[in-house]
């Protein structure tokens, strides 16, 4: 047990880390057609957004991989082992497509880039950048780390009841721990319901008939608020 709680922190910043370079390598150029290459078929040289493609499912994934871990940091129970498995899911999700665009399709992505620029060739060249081999890598450590968030999210700590919002009786032993008079307490409360536009002295039956204020005996002659 002490052995997977002293896992956590480790995990959680792999995680992390690999969805979050994830997240940027999925905005940049993973493919492109070398300038030369262009230049050669009688093309204009383009700047680097012409002849590129980026992966954005793959960078919407991670962004997706890091709201998950966020959650998973914050809760406990149920809600953080689905977290868990979110993040695991949309971590696989990211690999296949920078594996599946990256290296299956790769040449199918070129041909669409030397369409775009107008360029007539049978075969055409492709570059892998860097960032393509930042996606691959970090996918595999995302990958990783959620599934050895799953097995072990059981054992870890989570944060402690004491970090929720006080209600009740709960709320007035805070105050009272604070140093607050309960009493003050509810005047602040008081006040806060009239920026609310409730009006507390109206009829909390809601009956237009009733006067919260007069005599609770239906007597006309005995009205404390009369005169």
């Amino acid at each position: 047990m002490a052995e997977a709680r002293a896992t956590f922190g480790p995990v959680v910043l792999l995680g992390l880390a690999g969805s979050g370079f994830a997240a940027v390598a999925g905005h940049k150029a993973m493919l492109s057609i070398p300038e030369a290459t262009v230049t050669a078929a009688g093309g204009l040289a383009p700047s680097m957004a012409e002849r590129s493609v980026e992966f954005p499912l793959a960078g919407a994934l991670a962004l997706v991989a890091l709201a998950a871990w966020g959650v998973l940091l914050v809760t406990r129970g149920v809600v953080r082992r689905v977290a868990a498995g979110l993040a695991l899911l949309a971590a696989a999700g990211i690999l296949v497509v920078v594996v599946v665009g990256g290296f299956v399709q790769d040449q199918d992505a070129a041909g669409d880039l030397a369409t775009r620029l107008g360029l007539n060739l049978e075969a055409v060249d492709v570059e892998r950048s860097g960032w393509l081999w930042v996606a691959l890598v970090c996918s595999l450590v995302a990958l990783v780390a959620a599934g050895a968030a799953v097995r072990l999210v059981p054992a870890w700590p989570a944060m402690g009841s004491r970090y929720d919002a006080p209600t009740g009786a709960a709320a007035a032993g805070a105050a009272a721990s604070a140093g607050q008079d309960p009493a003050e307490q509810s005047n602040l409360d008081l006040w806060k319901s009239l920026d609310e536009g409730h009006d507390p002295t109206g009829d909390p039956t809601g009956d237009p008939t009733g006067d919260p204020t007069g005599d609770p005996t239906g007597d006309p002659t005995d009205d404390p608020t009369g005169g």
